[in-house]
């Protein structure tokens, strides 16, 4: 009988699901960086034979270009189990500035409104002209808010 773990591993070498062992190889190599590094990549993909790491901070893309020849070195002697049938020949890291749907979901929500609570029952007390203009004015928009 087979246990969980040797089930998948025959569904994942099947053909049609030949990208679960890219993501798993893709996996495999973001877990071998640092763990700051690590909370800074966004996603990661495959195409033309280069790894491209999208990133989300300037910061983490220098930190990447400082450790990027250690890992092309790394990966060339040691490579992982998941990335045999890979023939990944180049690295390369760029920061993105979209923003995530966190955010975009987040702006959606309806901003909270308060009741007025002003009852623009303020005296004037300034001999300014204009000012005293302004003020009125701002006064009796109040008054008109309260009373609807």
């Amino acid at each position: 009988m087979k246990n969980a773990c040797d089930i998948i591993n025959s569904l994942q070498n099947r053909p049609q699901f030949s990208k679960l062992s890219r993501f798993g190889c893709i996996d495999k190599i973001r877990l071998s960086f640092s763990a700051p590094l690590q909370k800074m990549i966004k996603f990661a993909y495959i195409k033309n034979n280069t790894l491209f790491f999208v990133l989300n901070h300037p910061g983490a893309k220098q930190e990447f270009d400082n450790n990027i020849q250690n890992i092309k070195s790394a990966l060339k002697y040691v490579q992982p189990q998941e990335c045999k049938e890979l023939d990944i020949q180049d690295i390369k890291a760029f920061v993105t500035h979209t923003p995530s749907r966190k955010q975009a979901i987040a702006e959606k929500k309806e901003p909270q409104t308060y009741p007025e609570r002003a009852k623009g029952d303020f005296q004037i007390t300034t001999e300014d002209a204009k000012l005293r203009q302004v003020l009125e004015s701002i006064q009796t928009i109040i008054k008109e808010h309260n009373e609807s």
